[in-house]
């Protein structure tokens, strides 16, 4: 009976591991994408446009475009999107959404494929520029009938063509000698210019604690299910085991104990397995050893988080905002 309840317990671990991650809401399944799609160079992606197979891939290169724009830094861009939202309870609405982008395509040495950039949405994983103010600051802008004190941010997400970027979607031929990467089946378009660990950070929100939480529940429920599984088949093989190996049975019995029979303590509780008066059994110390064993994984894996976090000041860990200074790197025309 003990197998069953910590194979319970590690079961209720593993659901409410995935409920937590499942609070993060679409974040969770592009994160998911981004984590286990397959990836292709541009020129198999090409291929499988140009057959016409369906496949659900990720490519990787540098950003290329023919006529980008400039933003207020003079920085040359392929896609700008600036979102004015409302404070509603503990998340935004948006209010206003201005998208600016040209065509650019994905170059890996001598092959290049295009982006779909009206596909682009929610996948778009960069670093955010928030600014976050009151209704009262826009008076022209802000929502009739919206409080003078509402919150407002704006948002500005924006790829650079001087970046490189990860880009996850359908190779979709569009004409004979040309393809692009879009979204369909249910799958959306995901561009981003970051590593993915950095990636999984910015779709986290910085919400390390509630990752942390999903990773300690999911460890400890696949720990109790193993060692449920493992005590199972310990006790299933006993008795097989004496039975072709007869010699082995008094081997066994001398290890678990003195006789097949159990014998109570003296002065114990008949009903109980050898305690004293008044315990009948012990289911509370196999509750109280699963709690513990899901303790310690939480507890190991927030120190393995810790330990293994990159210093504060490795500037290889941290997104570029921005084009670094010097010679312009853009391609001549």
């Amino acid at each position: 009976m003990t197998p069953i309840l910590i194979a319970a317990a590690g079961l209720v671990a593993l659901v409410a591991g995935g409920l937590v991650l499942r609070s993060f809401g679409a974040a969770y399944r592009i994160g998911r994408l981004l984590a286990t799609t397959p990836a292709v160079t541009v020129a198999e992606a090409n291929a499988i446009a140009a057959a016409g197979r369906t496949a659900y891939v990720r490519v990787a290169g540098r950003i290329d475009a023919e006529d980008e724009f400039e933003d207020a830094d003079h920085r040359p861009l392929v896609h700008r999107r600036v979102r004015l939202e409302t404070r509603s309870g503990r998340s935004w609405r948006p209010f206003e959404d201005h998208r600016q982008s040209v065509p650019f395509r994905i170059n890996e040495g001598l092959d290049s494929i295009a982006v779909d950039v009206d596909a682009l949405d929610a996948g778009l994983i960069v670093v955010p520029r928030e600014s976050v103010g009151r209704a009262a600051d826009l008076p022209d802008r802000a929502p009739a009938g919206l409080a003078d004190d509402t919150p407002i941010r704006a948002r500005i997400d924006q790829v650079s063509s001087v970046e490189h970027a990860i880009v996850i979607g359908y190779p979709v031929a569009v004409s004979a000698d040309t393809a692009h990467l879009t979204a369909g089946r249910g799958r959306p378009l995901i561009l981003t210019v970051l590593e993915p660990p950095e990636a999984m950070r910015i779709l986290a929100g910085g919400d390390t604690d509630r990752t942390r939480l999903a990773a300690g529940l999911l460890g400890a429920g696949a720990i109790l299910i193993a060692g449920a599984l493992v005590w199972a088949a310990v006790a299933a093989l006993i008795p097989a085991l004496t039975s072709i190996v007869p010699a082995a049975a008094d081997l066994i019995a001398s290890a678990l104990a003195a006789s097949g029979e159990p014998t109570a303590a003296a002065g114990g509780d008949p009903r109980s397995n050898g305690q004293g008066p008044g315990l009948v059994g012990t289911p509370g110390l196999a509750i109280a050893g699963v709690a513990i064993i899901a303790l310690v994984a939480i507890a190991v894996t927030s120190t393995y988080v810790r330990l293994t976090r990159p210093p504060g000041g490795d500037d290889r860990r941290r997104p570029r905002v921005g084009p670094a200074k010097g010679p312009d790197r853009r391609r001549p025309r």
